[in-house]
């Protein structure tokens, strides 16, 4: 029929469009999943800057695209935390103590970032993502063992500690997009833990992040100008559907990897990892 002509006719014009952003957003789930599930990150540090270039090329503007870009990987995180820590579990590699203490505090700090990225301008949270991300990546590359290994068995438990880190790790990884992980393997080996178990663990944060964050999210960014389009607040529902899906797949993969991987390695590839995305989005800043 002309109706049907017309849609198979939009929607090849769509496609001949946007096929190459289509497939970055779902290479970037399979990037984001893998990784997440590999060092317990969430993912967000590589879905926030591909959905930052992506939604500039829609035409958002600069502020917009970079909310979305958080919002809708905290989104995906959700998914991507849940698949991986259910992996890292059946090994063995997860802290149920730590992780139980620790999630309400973290969610507690992601829900006060999440409200206040409406008033935090673009610029900032990009320089917050920046100087966050080099930090962790530094830290674990150049990461000396014999530190970490002086302070085995020491207690992540006690209120004195994980409420205000619980806090902070929150509230700095929703404003980041992501999933908690970072931030919580660089506690888990201040604590002596093993990598794998650090890696195990704090993939466990990411629902704790991702949950409350991105619902604020949602709702700070209701009514805001210049969204990329079929947003909902500052979630894009196509980005996040075909994420998700990519990511729930690749996840449980990067997490069998993550247990056969030697630690001292694993902790250099995730200083790397995060080190490349940091300077991906410092480059496009500079770029524009």
């Amino acid at each position: 029929s002309p109706r049907a002509r017309r849609r198979n006719n939009s929607m090849s014009e769509f496609i001949a469009a946007h096929g190459l952003l289509l497939l970055a957003v779902l290479a970037a789930g399979l990037a984001s999943g893998f990784a997440g599930g590999l060092f317990g990150i969430g993912g967000g540090i590589v879905t926030v800057p591909a959905l930052y270039a992506i939604f500039r090329s829609f035409g958002a503007d600069d502020a917009s695209s970079l909310k979305s870009a958080i919002g809708t990987s905290l989104a995906v995180i959700i998914v991507t935390s849940l698949r991986a820590v259910a992996t890292h579990r059946e090994a063995g590699q997860v802290d149920a103590a730590v992780l139980k203490s620790w999630t309400p505090w973290i969610a507690l700090g992601a829900a006060a970032g999440g409200l206040l990225a409406r008033y935090v301008s673009g610029e900032s949270l990009a320089v917050v993502f920046i100087i966050g991300a080099l930090f962790i990546g530094w830290r674990r590359v150049f990461a000396r063992s014999n530190i970490e290994g002086a302070t085995q068995g020491r207690d992540l438990t006690g209120s004195a500690l994980r409420i205000p880190v619980g806090i902070g790790t929150g509230l700095f990884s929703a404003l980041m997009g992501l999933g908690g992980g970072a931030l919580g393997v660089i506690v888990m080996r201040w604590s002596g833990r093993t990598m794998h178990q650090a890696v195990g663990t704090a993939s466990g944060f990411g629902v704790a992040v991702a949950a409350p964050g991105a619902l604020t999210f949602l709702v700070s960014g209701l009514g805001h100008q210049g969204l990329p389009p079929l947003s909902l607040g500052f979630i894009n529902l196509p980005a996040f559907a075909l994420m998700a899906a990519t990511s729930a797949f690749s996840a449980p993969i990067g997490a069998r990897v993550a247990h056969r991987v030697k630690g001292p390695l694993l902790s250099q590839l995730f200083g790397l990892y995060i080190l490349i995305a940091a300077a991906g989005l410092l480059w496009d800043m500079f770029a524009k």
